[in-house]
């Protein structure tokens, strides 16, 4: 074989001599022929002469003879090609650009987000940068090895069918014939589709065009490639089109690669960094073990489109498929580099070179990209290059990249043209953003964690998989309430407050305790508190915590010995993160936040109505530390005429929650709307590092915040220790004001 044979759709294939040829190979990377080496003969006499050889004929010496032989053989054989000599590949057809609404908005000048103009975009923002021969567009010097051309065809019947049903195919086919009244009206009855008589036609180039992209790249007539097409398809499910997307475009070409490459083609990765979840493409390989899927998107805990659990980090694939789909599900719109950066360093990468694909394909959706206004995220160029940049590391180089989103005509053509750039050989831009916010470090952990199990270079290992039902052992919140419950009773003779709601008693058993004089006529203090913090270095492989690195910081119980010595009633109410009776998550466990607030607040309003504003403290007091104060600020605005009688002040501590604003609602008591009564008998200490503190102090935070100091530390057990006396005089001048002072005089 004397060269490359060409491909059905590249137009001008370049040849090159092939590895079994026996003309002498010259390399188009260096122009030069190689020259055979001859260190195999200098090595042999050095051996020779450092064991003394006889060099005359015999066994000895025949053998050696026959080493040297087999090494100057192989070294004067034809070199391997360097395949980063051969051209990046495009597939562009303006043809796509004819699928478009029938029925824009009349009262609008915004376009549909999926705009026909999409494609041209990208595709004149690579012929402006030089790197397409297309003396229409081109604004200066082209490169010295500009992108190979690569025709888009229409795709078949069977190959559409190897990823959807025959209906879908059938249904298509009968929009080619309808007219445009009846696409508008049919296309309302779909999922974020738009129709027109030519869309199944842009639909079958979509397709085909990707189909021979991912060929070309196969079949090493290109290195790489990128495919800029639509409509896109990531979102269409075998048996119906839904958000934009009418054929699984990146599907139907990793099916029909793996069909005719059978030995080269066997293993894809497939890597998605759509905004949006691709549900479409976890559909088609969720049960196959040589497709593996993996999908950075934002979740919002099933919210986010395309809405629903699918995309969770819980589904893993199913039967043979299990472990090869990854789902990294940003909980909020608004990750950026850093947090993309993480990802693929800890969970893409790792997985990716374990799995050793023989051909990548990038689900490439730039609607993460900053300035989307569906995707809401902040991704910068640099971002997307230095993520294919990594990519390109795998399968050879072997590396598809087909567009599916993005709606931002700016955001997606100076992306795209960053990943182009870095598929030719440029070296990417610089990231500037390199720390990744709290939610996607959580996020990245618990994924990792997760997804261990199928995965031996993913860590942390899950160390408490099925740990419940193999050991019988305790989750340890239960066990240090218990011991915290156990210490308190012993020194102060608390007592459990018994809880008769069924929904709070199992989740709040030993989570209410209080001194015995909780209902005498002293003075109350009521402390609202998140679980004490449990702080450890975990082991670095099985990410066990060891009880000799591991700490419990636990500063309210110097509060609670004040008060107690003083002889004032205490209850103390701590807000488990986890609730008894929610269903068991195997893997890491993130705190359910609002079904915990819901159950807080419905405990807060029942100890008010049973326990606190019936009995005969003579002062009360609220102290909230953590998200749990977020519960009696619920108590205050809900049950505010009662409340601003019987209460004579509020502490709190918030750490990383966010304030809570108390609103007037038109109440007045003593004169007082229920804001200024909330900032006047309250004290607010929030952590240094508080968002809601401006940068440059141009900006007072909202008076219905409450009276709110600014702590010189940050942390909630650093701040209860830092302003402990502070608290204790708050509420001893307002204990002594309320002894000698008439009630009209002590509302201040």
């Amino acid at each position: 074989m004397a060269g490359m044979s060409a491909l059905n759709g590249l137009q001008g294939p370049r040849r090159y001599a092939s590895p079994n040829s026996d003309v002498e190979y010259r390399n188009p990377a260096i122009g030069r022929v190689q020259k055979p080496s001859r260190e195999s003969s200098v090595l042999a006499n050095n051996v020779a002469n450092h064991l003394s050889i006889d060099t005359s004929e015999g066994p000895i010496q025949q053998g050696l003879d026959d080493f040297i032989d087999e090494v100057e053989d192989a070294e004067h054989g034809p070199t391997a090609p360097y395949f980063s000599s051969l051209p990046t590949g495009l597939c562009y057809d303006v043809r796509m650009r004819y699928h478009c609404e029938l029925d824009p908005p009349k009262q609008s000048r915004d376009f549909h987000p999926e705009d026909p103009r999409r494609i041209f975009k990208i595709y004149k923002e690579l012929c402006m940068a030089g790197l397409v021969n297309d003396p229409m567009l081109n604004t200066g010097n082209l490169i010295p090895n500009p992108l190979l051309r690569i025709n888009a065809r229409e795709v078949s019947e069977a190959e559409v069918c190897l990823v959807h049903d025959k209906k879908h195919w059938d249904f298509m086919v009968t929009t080619t014939s309808m007219v445009p009244d009846d696409l508008v009206v049919l296309e309302r009855t779909f999922d974020s589709i738009y129709l027109n008589v030519t869309t199944f036609g842009c639909a079958l180039l979509s397709a085909g065009g990707a189909i021979e992209t991912c060929r070309a790249v196969t079949s090493r007539q290109v290195k790489n490639a990128i495919a800029v097409i639509r409509p896109p398809g990531h979102h269409a499910e075998c048996n119906q089109p839904m958000g934009f997307c009418i054929f699984d475009n990146v599907s139907i070409a990793a099916k029909v690669c793996q069909s005719d490459y059978p030995e080269t083609c066997r293993k894809i990765l497939i890597l998605d960094w759509d905004v949006h979840h691709g549900n479409g493409i976890q559909q088609a390989f969720y049960q196959d073990p040589n497709v593996l899927y993996i999908s950075l998107h934002v979740h919002e805990d099933g919210n986010f489109y395309p809405s629903g659990s699918y995309g969770d980090h819980l589904h893993c694939g199913g039967e043979a498929g299990l472990g090869k789909n990854i789902n990294i599900p940003w909980p909020t719109k608004g990750m950026g580099d850093a947090d993309y950066m993480l990802a693929f360093q800890h969970i893409v990468m790792p997985v990716a070179y374990e799995f050793d694909p023989d051909l990548v394909i990038i689900a490439a959706g730039f609607d993460a990209a900053e300035g989307d206004q569906l995707g809401g995220c902040f991704v910068t160029p640099a971002c997307y290059a230095q993520m294919t940049h990594m990519l390109m590391s795998l399968a050879q180089g072997k590396l598809v990249v087909c567009l599916e989103g993005g709606y931002n005509l700016t955001s997606i053509s100076k992306s795209a043209l960053a990943v182009t750039r870095t598929l030719i050989g440029e070296t990417p831009d610089r990231i500037t953003a390199t720390k990744a916010t709290e939610t996607g470090i959580e996020t990245v952990q618990m994924v990792a964690m997760y997804q261990s199990r199928f995965w031996s270079s993913l860590y942390p290992k899950d160390a408490h998989q099925d740990i419940g039902n193999k050991y019988g052992a305790e989750r340890m919140h239960d066990v240090i309430r218990y011991y915290q419950a156990s210490r308190l009773k012993e020194n102060h003779n608390m007592i459990d407050v018994k809880i008769y709601r069924e929904k709070l008693s199992k989740s709040f058993e030993h989570q209410v305790i209080a001194t015995p004089n909780f209902e005498d006529a002293v003075p109350l203090i009521v402390i609202f508190h998140d679980p004490p913090e449990f702080m450890g270095t975990p082991h670095p492989v099985t990410h066990n915590l060891e009880l000799h690195n591991t700490w419990l910081a636990d500063d309210l119980k110097h509060y609670v010995d004040w008060a107690a010595k003083l002889g004032y009633g205490v209850i103390d109410v701590n807000v488990p993160k986890h609730l008894t009776g929610t269903e068991e998550i195997e893997g890491y466990e993130a705190e359910a936040k609002a079904e915990r607030l819901s159950v807080s607040n419905e405990l807060a309003v029942y100890l008010w109505e049973n326990y606190i504003d019936c009995n005969d403290a003579t002062e009360i007091f609220f102290f909230g530390a953590g998200y749990a104060y977020d519960s009696i600020i619920h108590l205050l605005i809900n049950r505010e005429e009662d409340f601003t009688k019987r209460v004579t002040g509020m502490v709190n501590f918030i750490s990383e929650n966010h304030l809570k604003a108390v609103s007037d609602h038109g109440f007045f008591q003593h004169g007082q709307s229920l804001s200024k009564w909330y900032r006047a008998n309250s004290v607010n200490f929030v952590a240094n590092d508080h968002l809601v503190w401006d940068i440059d102090g141009s900006k007072k935070p909202s008076k219905r915040f409450g009276n709110l100091v600014r702590s010189p530390v940050s942390g909630l057990n650093n701040m209860l220790g830092q302003h402990q006396a502070e608290v204790q005089g708050f509420i001893s001048r307002r204990v002594v004001r309320r002894d000698g002072d008439t009630e009209e005089e002590k509302m201040v």
